[in-house]
C-alpha cells in the first residue's frame, strides 16, 4: 500500500451542522444504539431510510467527493455530468422516485482492468458502477453500516470507520512482544470475486428483515460485468469498485473473525490474561487474528503445528462461503525469517550492538520498487514534459508514501530514496538543458557551497528526510465508536 491510509472517515465527526447530514447523523446513531442493545433485532422498515431525501443528498456528496467521481459506468455519465446537464436536485428525485415505485434496477459495472502492485504483470479487475447505482450504494452503506458495526470484532481493521492500516501493524507488534511468534501469513484466493452470494445473503438477512433493502442488495450482486466480449452474468462474488462491496466483504469475513476471537469474548477460554497463561502451562496454545479486509495474519504462542492446525479450521470456516485459502500464498513462518503485511515487513529479531530481541517494523521490498517505478516513469531522461507539473506529481506521491510509511523503522530507507529521485531529477533535467555538472553545481549551491532543493516555477522537490518518524501507538480496544460519541448521546 504504497500510499497514504488515512482514518477511514465513512462516519460523521462530533460536530456535524444541521442540515441532511445532521440528520443521517442522528439517523445512524439510533440504528447503531438498538443494533448493539439487542444483538439478535432484525431491522425492518429500513429502506424508507435508504430513500429518504436526506440520505440520498449524503449519499451523493460522498460520490461527488470521490476521486472516482470523474469515472463513467456503462451509461457514459459522471458526476459532472449529473450536475451540469441534469441538476442534482432532479438526479435524486427521479432516483427516489424509481426506488419508491421498485423500478430501479441497477446497471451491468463497466469492467476495467489495472495491474496488480509489484510489478507482476497480473492485473485486476475493478467493477465501474454508474453514477446512480454508485449514490444508491452509498445510500445503503449509511444505513446497514451502524447496524452491522455493531457486530463485527475489534481485530478487523479494513474499511471501518475511525480505523485504518496502522492500527493492524501496531497490534501485531504488540502481540509479537508478546510472545506470539508463529504466524499463519494467509491470502484468501479471489476473495471479492468468489464470495458465495446465498451465504452472504443469509449473514445479511441475520440482521436485516425489510425484504425492499434485502432485494436491492441481492440485485446489485446480480448485475452482472459489462467487458469488451458482452455481458457476463455474476454468480459469485460482489465486484471491487463497489461503494458497498467493502462493507459486504466485511460482513461474509465476520464469520472468520466471530471463530478466531470468540475465545476472547468474556467467559471464553483466552479472555483474560490469567485464562492465557494457564493455557500455555497445559501447552495449549492462544491465537490473535488481526485482518484488514481480505488479508489477514493469525499470530500463536505455540508451535508451528499449532498454527497449521488453525490454517486447516479456517479453511473449513470459509468453505461455506464459497472461500479457500491460496495454496502458494498461504504459509506458517515464524516471526524470526519476517512476513510482509499491508505493505509493511514486520520481523522479530536482535537489537544490533546487544542481546537483546524486539519486534521490528521495517517497509517491504514491493512498495519501495513500486515508488522507484513510478519516479523513473515521471524523469525519463528524454522526457519533455513541464518541469513544475513533475515535480507537483513527485511531491505528491513521495509525501502520501512517506505519510503512510513513516511509523516503520525507515530512516535509511528514506535517505537512500532522497539520493535516488535527487539523482533522477538531476539526471533528467541535465539532458533537457544540455547541462554539464558545473551548471548543475552553480544553479543548485548557495555561495557556502551548501545544496538547494531543486525547484521549478516556485515548486520544490519534496525532501523525504524531512519527514519526522515516529512510532504508532496501538490504540488496542480504546478506539472511539464514531455513533457512540458525546453529541449522540
Amino acid at each position: 500500500m504504497p500510499k497514504d491510509a488515512p482514518v477511514n472517515t465513512g462516519a460523521w465527526p462530533e460536530a456535524v451542522p444541521m442540515g441532511p447530514r445532521r440528520r443521517v447523523s442522528e439517523m445512524q446513531a439510533k440504528l447503531h444504539r438498538w443494533a448493539a442493545a439487542d444483538p439478535g433485532r432484525r431491522f425492518d422498515d429500513l429502506f424508507n431510510l435508504v430513500h429518504d431525501p436526506a440520505t440520498l443528498i449524503v449519499a451523493f456528496d460522498r460520490v461527488a467527493g470521490n476521486t472516482g467521481a470523474r469515472t463513467a459506468g456503462v451509461d457514459g455519465l459522471t458526476v459532472a455530468h449529473v450536475e451540469e446537464q441534469i441538476g442534482v436536485p432532479g438526479f435524486l428525485d427521479d432516483l427516489r422516485a424509481q426506488l419508491k415505485d421498485g423500478s430501479f434496477r441497477p446497471l451491468p459495472v463497466r469492467e476495467r482492468k489495472i495491474p496488480k502492485p509489484g510489478g507482476s504483470g497480473k492485473v485486476r479487475s475493478l467493477g465501474i458502477p454508474t453514477v446512480a447505482d454508485r449514490v444508491v450504494q452509498a445510500a445503503l452503506k449509511l444505513v446497514l453500516e451502524p447496524i452491522f458495526e455493531a457486530d463485527f470484532v475489534p481485530v478487523s481493521y479494513g474499511f471501518r470507520p475511525m480505523r485504518r492500516a496502522h492500527d493492524a501493524i501496531a497490534e501485531i507488534h504488540f502481540y509479537g512482544t508478546k510472545g506470539y511468534r508463529w504466524v499463519l501469513d494467509a491470502d484468501i484466493e479471489a476473495c471479492f470475486d468468489s464470495i458465495s452470494h446465498s451465504g452472504l445473503m443469509d449473514r445479511v438477512r441475520a440482521r436485516v428483515k425489510d425484504k425492499r433493502v434485502l432485494t436491492l442488495v441481492k440485485a446489485f450482486l446480480k448485475a452482472g460485468v459489462m467487458t469488451q466480449d458482452g455481458h457476463r452474468d455474476t454468480y459469485t462474488g460482489t465486484p471491487q469498485g463497489g461503494i458497498l462491496s467493502p462493507l459486504l466483504a466485511n460482513i461474509a469475513l465476520t464469520v472468520l473473525d466471530e471463530y478466531l476471537h470468540g475465545p476472547w469474548k468474556p467467559g471464553g477460554a483466552m479472555a483474560t490474561q490469567g485464562r492465557r497463561a494457564h493455557r500455555r502451562k497445559k501447552g495449549l496454545a492462544n491465537w490473535r487474528i488481526v485482518r484488514f479486509a481480505d488479508d489477514f495474519v493469525v499470530l500463536t504462542d505455540g508451535k508451528r503445528s499449532d498454527a497449521q492446525a488453525l490454517r486447516e479450521d479456517i479453511t473449513e470456516v470459509l468453505a461455506p462461503l464459497g472461500l479457500r485459502l491460496s495454496p502458494d500464498k498461504t504459509r506458517v513462518v515464524p516471526m524470526t525469517d519476517g512476513f510482509d503485511f499491508l505493505g509493511f515487513h514486520i520481523q522479530w529479531r536482535r537489537k544490533r550492538g546487544t542481546n537483546k530481541w524486539y519486534v521490528y517494523t521495517f517497509i517491504a521490498d514491493r512498495p519501495t520498487r513500486s515508488l522507484k517505478d513510478k519516479i523513473r516513469a515521471l524523469t525519463n531522461r528524454t522526457s519533455q514534459q513541464d518541469r513544475r507539473r513533475v515535480l507537483i506529481r513527485l511531491n505528491q506521491i513521495m509525501r502520501g508514501w512517506a505519510n503512510y510509511f513513516k511509523h516503520a523503522v525507515c530512516t535509511h530507507t528514506f535517505k537512500a530514496l532522497e539520493n535516488f529521485v535527487w539523482r533522477r531529477v538531476m539526471a533528467w533535467w541535465m539532458v533537457l538543458h544540455r547541462w554539464k555538472w558545473k551548471d548543475v553545481r552553480r544553479r543548485f549551491t548557495d555561495p557556502t557551497g551548501r545544496w538547494r532543493r531543486p525547484s521549478a516555477d516556485g515548486i520544490e522537490l519534496f525532501d523525504l528526510r524531512a519527514v519526522p518518524i515516529t512510532r504508532y501507538r496501538y490504540r488496542g480496544n480504546t478506539i472511539p465508536n464514531p455513533w457512540l460519541l458525546p453529541d449522540h448521546a
